[in-house]
């Protein structure tokens, strides 16, 4: 195992609240929280990537590392996982980048033409269905900031969530209601034209908070480290030697000494409790990321 490198990295964003400083300086070694399966979680290599950014004079910009949520928008996950496997992101530059609001590239049709038409438009995710207190449906249990009935903020596996008052699960038929991942700072996201089923393989990265794309964009991921790197990558709409994509690999496809491995602080556990009571009733974006450990 090569030597943690980056552990605290990952909780960059931490540091703009208030208290986020000791949250930071008490993230636990790799090792220690690998163990503490109480209040951590290993992401599995399938929905983790590595994008390697440059800028478009050859300096390195940074490396992002992405946890994508397959339960809010699998279709979209599948489709990021293929793009990324196949090496068609490899070179795609970051052409719309907007100072308090996001980072967009993945322009495939661009820089490599002759595989545009490998990657036809698919349907929008905006909302995935969820049954308040059932995991058996494909969607983990959602951890609420307030009442739960009432509660419109929370995480499910420690991405940011939104979602209907649970007491609207009693008026359907189903027992469900509908939820999404909201366009929080470090969320990642697709991009569209004005057909709300027309993404392709533009993606985009938040650098502010954007509740105007919630509900009409498809968010599919979050930053787990790299946020850094991607609130310095150049601006611009169009962007003047704009920066670079120079790789995108999805950690499963490494050699098993090479990927990088993630955990993410339980939501569910004992040490996140606090956290929850002590915020409820907020907004999801407006609280420190939940906090991650990036090893290698």
């Amino acid at each position: 195992m090569k030597s943690f490198a980056r552990s605290l990295l990952a909780a960059i964003g931490l540091t703009a609240l208030t208290g986020a400083v000791a949250q930071e300086a008490s993230l636990p070694t790799f090792d220690a929280a690998l163990a503490d399966t109480e209040n951590w979680r290993e992401v599995d290599p399938q929905n983790l990537m590595v994008f390697n950014i440059q800028a478009a004079r050859g300096e390195d910009r940074g490396r992002v590392v992405i946890e994508a949520a397959p339960f809010a928008a699998p279709g979209h996950v599948e489709r990021f996982r293929a793009l990324v496997s196949s090496g068609d992101l490899n070179g795609t530059m970051f052409h719309r980048v907007i100072d308090g609001f996001m980072a967009q590239g993945g322009d495939v049709a661009t820089v490599h033409p002759d595989r545009a038409d490998a990657w036809p438009e698919i349907e929008g995710e905006f909302e995935f269905t969820r049954r308040p207190g059932a995991a058996d449906d494909g969607v983990p249990d959602m951890q609420k900031l307030g009442i739960p009935a009432s509660a419109t903020s929370g995480y499910i596996l420690g991405f940011p969530v939104r979602t209907q008052s649970e007491s609207f699960a009693a008026l359907t038929r189903e027992g469900t209601v509908q939820s999404w991942i909201p366009h929080c700072k470090g969320v990642v996201s697709t991009a569209r034209t004005n057909d709300p089923n027309s993404a392709a393989t533009q993606f985009f990265l938040m650098r502010d908070i954007s509740p105007h794309l919630d509900r009409a964009y498809t968010a599919w991921g979050r930053i787990l480290e790299g946020q850094d790197a991607v609130d310095n990558i150049r601006t611009g709409e169009p962007v003047r030697l704009p920066d670079v994509l120079i790789s995108a690999k999805l950690a499963a496809d490494m050699p098993e000494d090479e990927r990088p491995r993630a955990l993410v602080q339980r939501t569910d556990g004992p040490l996140f409790a606090p956290t929850l009571a002590e915020q409820a009733g907020a907004n999801v974006c407006e609280l420190p990321p939940v906090p991650s450990i990036v090893l290698n």
